[in-house]
């Protein structure tokens, strides 16, 4: 930099010239303050007198860009350098950034949507080049609350009528297990707690896709179920040691938030490796529970396809076939559940197979309890009117017909003559 100086926002020595239309400017080239403007002579006022004047000043008043979204735009340019995206990156945040802030709702909302605002542009942004990137991740870094920034996300979204595609889960998996703090011995990680990154990712990836085959993840937020593989994964991969840790003590290990539906989704994991356990020969003599499942994950999960299909049917399919296979024998469909359960009585204990289950979402198999609400009280004295059409609808027979036709011939009145 000529002359030496630092930048006054960032203390930076990284200065340059930079031509703008037409007029160097000196601005920092790590936060894109400017340091010194060029002069121009083309306000209305200046014009005539000679006198120079800085850009800023004659851009007019109309044009002119409020320290609201010059701080918002300059925020945005500092995230996305926090986070090392390419510099494609960063110009089409700004350009979102800019676009949302034209409108008025934007334009007049708080300041805590301001700032919620700039993350959103940056994950519109990586959400578009299929850059993994979590809500999670931006909340963090903006100390900003996950309901506020997943609202104006979807304001934003809908606002500029933009495409974004969903994330990849595989990428989201790598993405968000790499943030736990569990692969380098520290004072608050014990060694014995220490696992290998590598071999954590692909479990805790194994895990993932088993929840989506068995539709633990269809139409839920990713990040509890991840959550829950990841904790499952890193048990199994040293289960003496770490069974007695519970997941609240792991995420806390981690330096990681416990998301709320985690254990729900883990105790759903559980029940389906529960399921997969009762299919291999060497597992149905052991009585597992979902404690000591844990220690035979890595088996699991190395014929997790075959186990599926024998643990799980589906279930329009099925109960097709079966009812078909009791009309044929004669049999309503109560009294062929009761031959099969008397059938399986029938067994010795312990050499009872087990039944496949359905392969349903949870919803399906749980589905909430519905509150219908009382209908409504009519109120009926008998004194109602009644017109002719409807006492039509109620004549059944031509005697009643013929009655009706003369009750109403009496009830006419004549016209006068």
């Amino acid at each position: 930099m000529p002359g030496g100086g630092r930048c006054p926002d960032c203390g930076s020595t990284e200065l340059v010239e930079d031509s703008h239309y037409s007029q160097s400017q000196l601005v920092c080239s790590d936060c894109g303050c400017v340091v010194t403007e060029g002069v121009l002579t083309t306000t209305f006022s200046d014009e005539g007198n000679l006198r120079e004047v800085t850009y800023s000043r004659s851009t007019g008043e109309n044009e002119q860009v409020s320290r609201s979204q010059q701080r918002g735009l300059r925020r945005v340019r500092d995230l996305c350098r926090v986070l090392q995206l390419p510099s494609t990156f960063e110009d089409t945040a700004v350009a979102y950034y800019q676009q949302a802030y034209r409108h008025p709702g934007i334009r007049a909302a708080r300041l805590q949507k301001k700032e919620v605002l700039v993350g959103c542009c940056v994950l519109i942004t990586c959400r578009q080049h299929n850059w993994p990137l979590t809500m999670g991740t931006i909340c963090a870094l903006l100390y900003a609350d996950l309901d506020v920034f997943s609202g104006t996300y979807m304001q934003i979204v809908k606002l500029l009528g933009l495409d974004v595609p969903s994330l990849c889960l595989a990428d989201l998996v790598k993405t968000y297990c790499s943030s736990f703090k569990l692969f380098q011995a520290s004072p608050s990680v014990p060694a014995k707690y220490v696992e290998d990154k590598e071999k954590m990712l692909s479990r805790t990836l194994q895990l993932v896709e088993l929840a989506d085959e068995t539709w633990l993840v269809t139409g839920r937020h990713p990040l509890p179920v991840i959550t829950a593989a990841t904790f499952l994964a890193w048990q199994s991969l040293q289960p003496s040691e770490r069974l007695r840790c519970s997941l609240a003590r792991f995420c806390k290990l981690a330096n990681v938030d416990l998301p709320c539906p985690a254990s729900s989704r883990l105790q759903e994991l559980l029940a389906v490796l529960l399921r997969m356990a009762e299919q291999l020969a060497w597992l149905q003599v052991l009585r597992l529970d979902k404690r000591s499942v844990v220690k035979h994950i890595g088996d699991l999960l190395q014929h997790r396809h075959t186990l599926v299909r024998k643990a799980f049917r589906d279930g329009t399919a099925e109960l097709d076939g079966e009812g078909k296979e009791l009309q044929g024998q004669g049999l309503g469909p109560g009294q062929g559940k009761a031959e099969a359960a008397s059938s399986s009585l029938d067994l010795p204990e312990g050499k009872r197979p087990a039944s496949p289950a359905l392969l349903l979402p949870p919803c399906m198999l749980k589905p909430p309890k519905r509150i219908c609400p009382p209908p409504p009280i009519s109120t009926v004295t008998g004194d109602e009117d009644i017109s002719d059409s409807e006492i039509e609808q109620y004549l059944r027979t031509p005697q009643e017909m013929r009655d009706f036709q003369k009750a109403q011939a009496a009830t006419r009145v004549p016209n006068p003559p």
